[in-house]
């Protein structure tokens, strides 16, 4: 019997007259990504023949061989000592092959009640939900860092821009918890797609259920899902959970790319504002002054190859009728690299952080160019009686008088400052100063230095729990 299983080579072969192509086998195996889910198919598989020995469709002599195979396939798998066969197509044909090598009929009869349909869709929602848990994880590390960083620079000054112009001044931890607040929200959407992810799909066997009494609530409990997919088609053939963890996956990276256009700008001599550690960079073949911030353009770049896979699973999705097809063969690939991506960059993105110099005497000097206190000198003058726009046109003058004489505001005499509005005072320099500008924003998620402090108290203490 165990010839017989391996003479025929698929589970359906008896149906057909003559044997699939060399070319046809290997443009349709899986085998070669998908084995990856081999440790997710056996506890599913070790469950599923739990739930059938318990409802007595199974004996417990099966049950205890089925135990047995499967934790030697799972030593063998371990050591690197399984052999994956491409015309078994798939992981699941794989292990079921090599299971009825190891116990006999016990293993033909694990399939009872389950078809691969269901069975590769409860797999590969066993493997994500691991892969959600450890990418919150890692999401979780690199705001430790961000806050490990930020907690030194609260009084660090930065200026702050829009239209990648000179704005304001804020506090360089403002500016990092401003990552530490999209990476929260990163984590946020993780969870919510987790509790979908987290359905179990098996008992819906190929499209329609089955005819034995199984029980699914019993088998879920075993694997530890919430619940049960509800409608045995949608079961089989859903990937909504799949999408939307890469969707989550590619604002993930869209976040960390815009933290690498910071990190490539603020490492330039143009800005001088931060140096990464040599670990992190490479150099020139044929200029030797080099010092290029490859992980943060390669993150980048990364970031257009996660978009990419959602996409494909966009496109995957939208042209198929109720249920399984084949065409669901091709969702595993770009939600393994979509996973592996995120993790890898999320993981050297920590390490990276953690190495960080900060330059904060270039960061002030640029604020200081930018007449980023202009604002400043609008509100003195709203709270002095003025309306906003007259006091907006008045320091406009202002800064034009200082840019022609190629000064700062702040260099601007008392007697020159009172040209444009006879409302200035003796105390109107003070709200010129940089300091004296990042004070004034005292209040909540203002930059304000105290303000600051209270933040990275609040994520210290929410990181701590997480």
């Amino acid at each position: 019997m165990h010839d017989q299983f391996e003479h025929k080579q698929q589970a359906w072969s008896a149906r057909f007259s003559e044997p699939v192509s060399a070319l046809v086998q290997r443009y349709t195996a899986s085998v070669d990504f998908d084995k990856r889910l081999a440790l997710f198919d056996i506890a599913g598989s070790i469950a599923h023949a739990t739930m059938l020995t318990e409802q007595g469709i199974l004996s417990a002599d099966d049950l205890a061989s089925i135990e047995r195979g499967m934790a030697q396939i799972r030593d063998e798998i371990a050591s690197g000592t399984f052999e994956w066969k491409l015309e078994l197509e798939d992981v699941h044909l794989n292990i079921e092959a090599r299971l009825v090598q190891l116990v006999g009929d016990a293993g033909k009869r694990l399939h009872t009640g389950r078809s691969r349909n269901d069975q590769v869709a409860t797999d590969i929602r066993l493997w994500l939900r691991d892969s959600i848990d450890q990418t919150v994880a890692q999401i979780r590390a690199l705001q430790r860092a961000l806050v490990q960083l930020a907690a030194a620079h609260a009084d660090t000054i930065m200026p702050g821009f829009t239209h990648l112009q000179v704005a304001q001044p804020v506090s360089f931890s403002h500016h990092l918890l401003a990552y530490v607040e999209m990476f929260g929200r990163d984590a946020e959407r993780l969870r919510d797609c987790r509790a979908r992810v987290n359905r179990l799909p098996l008992g819906a066997a190929a499209l329609a259920g089955t005819t034995f009494p199984i029980n699914r609530p019993r088998v879920a409990e075993l694997l530890g899902f919430d619940g049960v997919c509800q409608n045995s088609l949608d079961a089989v053939s859903d990937r909504d959970f799949a999408i939307e963890y890469n969707a989550a996956a590619a604002l993930i990276m869209v976040h960390i790319s815009r933290f690498s256009e910071e990190l490539v700008l603020w490492m330039s001599p143009a800005f001088g504002f931060i140096d990464l550690a040599d670990r992190f960079c490479t150099g020139s073949s044929i200029m030797p002054q080099k010092k290029n911030p490859d992980v943060p353009e390669l993150a980048r770049g990364k970031t257009g190859r996660v978009t990419g896979h959602l996409m494909s699973l966009l496109m995957l999705m939208k042209g198929q009728p109720l249920a399984y097809n084949k065409d669901n063969q091709e969702d595993k690939e770009p939600l393994f690299d979509t996973a592996d991506t995120v993790i890898d960059t999320l993981r050297i993105f920590t390490d990276m952080v953690g190495g960080i110099r900060v330059k904060a005497e270039s960061m002030e000097r640029t604020a200081l160019q930018g007449y980023s206190t202009a604002t400043d000198l609008a509100d003195y003058l709203v709270k002095k009686g003025l309306p906003f726009r007259d006091a907006h046109e008045a320091v406009a003058q202002a800064v034009r008088f200082a840019v022609e004489r190629g000064i700062g505001l702040e260099d601007i005499g008392l007697e020159d400052l009172r040209r444009f509005s006879r409302l200035i005072g003796e105390d109107a320099p003070e709200a010129l100063k940089l300091q004296g500008s990042l004070a004034a924003r005292d209040h909540l998620g203002g930059t304000a230095p105290n303000q600051v402090r209270a933040q990275v108290a609040r994520w210290q203490a929410e990181l701590n729990q997480a």
